[in-house]
């Protein structure tokens, strides 16, 4: 399948890519964090390039008096700086801070994607069986159209990665593919075989 969607109606959404790595687990993120950062590095790029907007949807870490800032701050700060630098946000980024798995649970970011005209999302960051899977239903929900490219997203548990984007495939009507499969351009994804995109009723 193509790999095309259409700048106008599009946002690239990166999930909890601002972290300090000192939780639970972190251990086993790492390794594929470490694999994802330069593909998704590149993602990010090729969206700017193509003005289409990239959002980030971040964990506050239970720090309910921080802003983006600090939040990017603390992470820089801490031994796993190198996974943040390539990706961090520039001068025209956005930012939802988020309590929970989901990036829609009480955020504004449904408000904002109706503002920004999209209504495909492209999801990447950590980690794929958990927060990118809630996310994916959450937006498969609101008839938003996602992608998930796979080799985007980190995961703790490469098995249960697996199940999770097999899921958002049959389930919620995502496209898995790899990210350089995926253009940025002013097109529209082609629908074949009768499938409407984003797997609408």
């Amino acid at each position: 399948m193509d790999g095309t969607a259409k700048a106008a109606g599009c946002a690239l959404i990166v999930i909890d890519m601002i972290n300090t790595y000192d939780h639970e687990d972190a251990e086993l993120l790492v390794p594929s964090t470490r694999r994802v950062v330069p593909v998704l590095a590149d993602l990010i790029g090729r969206a700017r390039a193509a003005q289409v907007p990239v959002v980030y949807a971040n964990d506050n870490f239970g720090l309910w008096r921080s802003h983006h800032g600090e939040l990017l701050e603390s992470a820089l700060s801490r031994p796993y700086a190198d996974l943040i630098e390539p990706i961090r946000p520039d001068d025209e980024s956005l930012f939802v801070v988020k309590a929970r798995h989901s990036i829609f649970y009480e955020t504004p970011l449904s408000y904002l994607l109706w503002r920004l005209g999209a209504g495909h999302v492209v999801l990447s960051g950590q980690v794929t069986e958990q927060c990118v899977l809630y996310s994916a239903l959450d937006a498969h929900i609101r008839h938003l159209e996602v992608t998930v490219p796979r080799d985007a997203v980190a995961s703790i548990h490469p098995r249960l990665a697996d199940a999770a984007l097999e899921m958002m495939e049959r389930n919620m009507g995502a496209r898995i593919v790899m990210a350089q499969d995926i253009a940025f351009l002013g097109t529209r994804w082609p629908v074949s075989d009768g499938h409407q995109p984003g797997g609408r009723a």
